[in-house]
This record gives structure tokens, sequence and C-alpha cells, in this order.
């Protein structure tokens, strides 16, 4: 459309004849829009908006009388216009400010005010057209009467629907009914305003939480005859605001929520080693560092009386035995073990062997435990034994290959080829704190404090959403970050010279929320109830969830093991994931793993890593047992003394 618009019409030769003194007539002869002329008897349909208009008189004209003498109108409102002659003076062109409007009818009037250049006055004569409609546009579509915009993702939409499309022009409805589909749902079709409206209305109610596609395919035209070029919209419909489950007390609450995932590592628990395995679906595969998360379970089953102590007492005595007859390197386990024979299972090609990371998990749960058991028992006095040989006989010092920073791993077939260094920050700070503890393999001060903190370079100091992350990655990284050397170290006043290890978690724990809430990406169901990226399966596999590896994955272990960072916030999001979701993500052990909603995806499995944190994060928010537990050991504090650290 242009600023400039003329009109246009039909050839026509009109007679309006007046007495000119001269002795001749003033008489319109013709009335053009561009080469379209109009009718003088009839109303000329279909003008394009973008022609001239002009007028053709038997004399030449008095072009001051033209403003007075043509005039314009619509709907009996005035059009504002400018009116040129033609160099001979006999014809009148008339031009309008802006574009006309389509599909609108326009009356061209000449009054008797018009004069000839002699002086003779004009017969008053009418000529009314009507422009063309133009291209058929959507202007607009509303679900629930909420306007849709340009977003990628629409969501929260409420399943009892109605539709409502608004286009320029007319349409014709019956090309509408045949254009008109909603993932295969029958729906009712209602015409108004002119049939410029039309209004969808589904003839059943859709499902909650799932994916819907509308389209109105190019059988669509106007009422006119114009063609539509389509038009298509995925949406997604709300969670099922019901509760799913009965509601009972936040304590309550608490507590069933541990009972039920800590049967992963009591009832689920391999046959012969009592250690976990790797996810649900293992079978002999258990795992060395989730295992180290299950024995601090089986503390927190028996305080709750979930089993009893004996029965507590009698597995930790199965995993203790069986883990000294299991391979060892140096004295660390491997990553992933048989449950049958203690054999190793390669994590990798070049993952055959010891796995210090993992190892350590299970020395802090390991150690947790030691501190649990009554030394004036004989079955407790001979596993406490037992894990204390175990701790001696790690050789952390034999991982540094002389260098100031720990390795991750060693293979008896190819040594150190992976090189991976353990430097911070990340999961691992509980590596070199029992490094630094070990009565028999300690590390110096120099390997944590170059190797692990990297001389302070593992610092952030940036803000996100307003909070101060004292280190690590762009937003923190995955949430286990903050988890997993926590179960037993505690993090309340926690400090060295690099940071406050409660400030550290607790930020990083609400910059994750944050991120989840602000949902940049516009993932279906993040919200104030859905939060928290972390490692866990997903939809394509499995993956380190974070803000800066946003797959449109929640993991409810991520905001339910900050318990003790945000225990509001995390309270919520164990209410959604309960009463809200639990027809979903609730299941034998507890939360299922994770899930992502956008891909309409619910995991199936469980995972040892994110089970066991809930169950002994949600009982350090309670009763600080864990933490209270591994603090005790006296080679801890002076580790930590050893490390400079200041407060604990």
């Amino acid at each position: 459309m242009r600023n400039a618009f003329l009109l246009l019409l039909a050839t026509l030769l009109l007679s309006c004849k007046s007495d000119d003194p001269s002795g001749g007539t003033f008489e319109l002869q013709s009335a053009f829009a561009g080469s379209i002329g109009l009718s003088l008897d009839d109303v000329t349909s279909n003008v394009p908006v973008d022609r001239t208009l002009s007028l053709r008189f038997s004399t030449a004209i008095d072009a001051s009388t033209t403003s007075n003498g043509v005039k314009l109108t619509s709907n009996q409102q005035p059009i504002n216009t400018t009116t040129t002659l033609s160099s001979d003076g006999k014809s009148v062109y008339v031009s309008t400010n802006g574009p006309l409007q389509e599909n609108s009818t326009y009356t061209l009037e000449i009054t008797s005010e018009l004069k000839s250049a002699s002086g003779a006055a004009a017969t008053p004569v009418s000529l009314s057209f009507s422009t063309a409609a133009g291209p058929l546009e959507l202007l607009a579509v509303s679900l629930n009467s909420e306007t849709i915009g340009n977003n990628p993702r629409t969501q929260n939409i409420d399943p009892d629907l109605t539709i409502t499309f608004e286009f320029n022009n007319a349409i014709n409805v019956q090309s509408f009914e045949s254009a008109v589909a909603l993932s295969g749902k029958s729906v009712t079709v209602q015409a108004s305003n002119n049939d410029k409206t039309i209004t969808v209305t589904p003839t059943s109610t859709l499902d909650f939480i799932k994916k819907y596609k509308l389209s109105l395919s190019n059988r669509l035209v106007s009422a006119e005859g114009q063609a539509f070029g389509g038009y298509e919209l995925e949406f997604y419909t709300k969670l099922d605001p019901t509760f799913k489950f009965p509601e009972i007390s936040d304590d309550a609450l608490l507590t069933k929520v541990q009972e039920q995932t800590f049967k992963y590592f009591w009832d689920f628990a391999h046959p012969t080693s009592g250690l976990a395995r790797e996810r649900n679906s293992s079978g002999n595969t258990v795992t060395i560092g989730g295992s180290g998360f299950g024995v601090m379970t089986i503390l927190v089953g028996i305080e709750r009386g979930f089993i009893t102590r004996q029965q507590g007492v009698d597995r930790l005595e199965t995993i203790v035995t069986f883990l000294k007859n299991a391979d060892r390197f140096h004295g660390v386990w491997p990553h992933w073990m048989n449950g049958n024979t203690g054999e190793t299972i390669p994590f990798g090609s070049d993952d055959d062997g010891a796995d210090l990371v993992e190892t350590a998990f299970m020395v802090q749960g390991l150690l947790t435990v030691r501190e649990y058991l009554n030394s004036g028992n004989a079955q407790e006095k001979a596993i406490i034994d037992n894990i204390t040989q175990l701790w001696e006989e790690v050789e952390w010092d034999w991982f540094t290959q002389g260098e100031n920073v720990l390795y991750w791993h060693w293979s008896p077939n190819v040594g150190f080829q992976k090189n991976l260094k353990i430097q911070g920050w990340n999961e691992s700070l509980i590596i070199y704190v029992l490094a630094a503890a070990s009565p028999t393999h300690p590390i110096s001060a120099d390997v944590y404090n170059q190797g692990w903190a990297r001389n302070g370079a593992m610092a952030n100091g940036s803000e996100y959403y307003n909070i101060e992350l004292p280190l690590g990655y762009e937003f923190g990284g995955p949430l286990f970050f903050s988890h997993y050397s926590f179960l037993g170290l505690d993090p309340r006043n926690l400090a060295d010279q690099y940071a406050n290890y409660w400030e550290q978690n607790k930020a990083h724990t609400l910059v994750n929320r944050a991120y989840s809430v602000a949902n940049p990406k516009n993932y279906v169901g993040y919200s104030e109830g859905a939060w928290g990226l972390t490692a866990s399966d997903n939809h394509e596999g499995y993956s380190a969830q974070s803000p800066t590896n946003d797959l449109g994955v929640i993991t409810p272990t991520a905001a339910l093991s900050s318990f003790p960072y945000t225990p509001d916030e995390s309270m919520t999001a164990l209410k959604h994931f309960y009463y809200i979701m639990g027809d979903m993500l609730w299941g034998d052990y507890g939360f299922y793993d994770a899930f992502n909603l956008t891909e309409s995806w619910v995991a199936s499995s469980y995972l040892a890593i994110d089970q066991g944190p809930i169950v002994i994060m949600i009982e350090n928010h309670r009763t600080a047992l864990l933490w209270d537990l591994f603090m005790s050991n006296n080679e801890i504090t002076d580790g930590l003394d050893k490390l400079g650290f200041t407060s604990y």
C-alpha cells in the first residue's frame, strides 16, 4: 500500500450539460480509474486500490472550483483529497492522502460548484464504486480469548477450548470447514461479523498436558475467491491441576518420599552384593558411587523406622564384605562392577580400572556408617574395622602421578591414558578432602590449591538473576555439583580462602531455579513448581542438563536434593511433583528420573546417583544426621585443617 492513492474507475461517457456563455457546453465526457471506467447507472465493482482517478470534461475547468466541485465520500464520511488539472485544463485528477480501504464502497460526486473556465456550472453527478477485496489475510488467532502472537511454543491452554479466527475479508465458510484441522479432533464452525470472524469449538474436551496441531490448509478461500496461503499452530494444553493423591502434612510428605525412594536401595539392591544397581534396568551392573550414597540411605532407613537396626546392620555387613573382596586398584574401586563377582565392568574403552571419584563417594558413605555403628557390638565392630581397613588402603597420593593434582582414572591395561585431572569447580571437592584426610596416603595442601582450586582460577564472582555466584561455570552448572560432595561434608559455615560453601551452594541452587522459572527457551512445564536442571536421563539418552545445556528436561532430584539450601522452594517443587504430576512421576521407588513435557516424555528409569541424594539431603535438611556423623570423623577435621579451611 502506498502513500498516494488514486481512484480507479471504468470508462464511461457521462453527459452533464450546462450552458456555456461562449456558446459551447460544459460536459463530463469520461471518468477513469486507470483504464477502468465508472458507470453512471450502477456501482462499479472490484476497483483496484492503486489506480489514478481522472475526470475528462469537454472544456477547460476553473481550477479554483475543483476542491468544492469534486468530492469523495465513503459511508457518507468525506475523504480528504487533492485535485490537480491536466496541462490543457480539461481533466481533473483526484488523489487521496493515503490508501483506500479494501473491499469498501466509495462515491465520487461532481457538484454544481464545479465551473468551467468561462463560468458555466456543472450539473451534479454521482459515481459509485467498490474497491477490490485484496488478498485474504488472517489477522488474529485467539485460544480461549487469548490472542496468540509469534510465540513458537504456545502452552498452558485450557482443554475446554474455543478458537477464534479473525480475517480481513469475508471467507467462504464451506471452504473453511474443509480446511480446518485439529489433531484429528472433530470441530464445529460458526461464522459471524459478516463471515470475517470464525469460531471453532472441538466437539469433545481436549486432553491435559498434550501437544495439539491446529492448521488451515490452502483449501480456504475468501467469499470472492481469493486464495489463502495456509496456517499452522502447535500448542500444549495445561497440566491437570487436581491433586492426584490425598493431601498430607509437609512432614508426612517428606517421610513418604524418603521411604519410597529408599526402596530403590533396599528392595532393588543387588541380591548378592547388597550394592545399588546403576539403574533399574542394569541387571548385575552395580555402581560404586551410587552405592556410597546407598549405604548412607540405610542409616536414614534405620532412624526413620523403614527397617530395623539389625536389618540395616546385616545389609551393611554384606556390602562391606563384598567390597573387601571386589576388584580394587591401589585401593580404588572401578566405576562399575559385577554384583555377583565383584569383577570390573568397563565404563569405557580406557576406563576399566580405578575410578577415584566414584571411590570417594563410597568412602564418604562408609566413614559416615563407621561413625554410626556401635563398637561395643561384635558384629558392628567387625564392620567398623573392615571400613577402616578399606579407607586406609586407598592410595590417594599415588593418583597424583607425582604432580600437584589428582587424576580421576587408572587402568591396569592403559595406565593413566585417560589423563583426566580432577579440577574445580564441580562435584569433586570431597575427593580432595578425603585425600588430605587419609591417615595412610595423604596429599599435601599444594595438591589442593594448585590442582583442585587452580590457584583461585575456579572463581566466578558474576551475578545471574541478581545472585552472585562465588565459584564455577556460567550459571553454576548442573545442580549435582552442590549435592554429591555435601551428602556427608557439612557445608554449613564451611569456608576456606576460595569460598563459603554454604553461600556457594545456595547461590547455585537459586540461580538454577531462577533460570528454570524464567524459562528463556520457553519449554513446556517449567514453573516455580517444576524447576531443577542436573544430570539425568533425558528423551535423547543421558546428559548433564544445566542452564547452558538446557534440553527442556526437569529432574526431580535437582530440587529435592536442594532442600537444605532452598527449603521453601524445594517444598513447592515437591508438592507439584507429587500432588499435580504424581500420576505421571510417582512410582515404586519414588519419583521417576526426569521428564520433558515439550517432548511428551517421562522417564521410566531410576538412577542410583539421583535417588540417593533425595533421601540423604532431605534428612540433612530435617535432622543433619549424615552431616553430623561424617563430620564426627577426626581424620576429616584434620584434613580440613590441612587444606586451610577456616570454618566447619
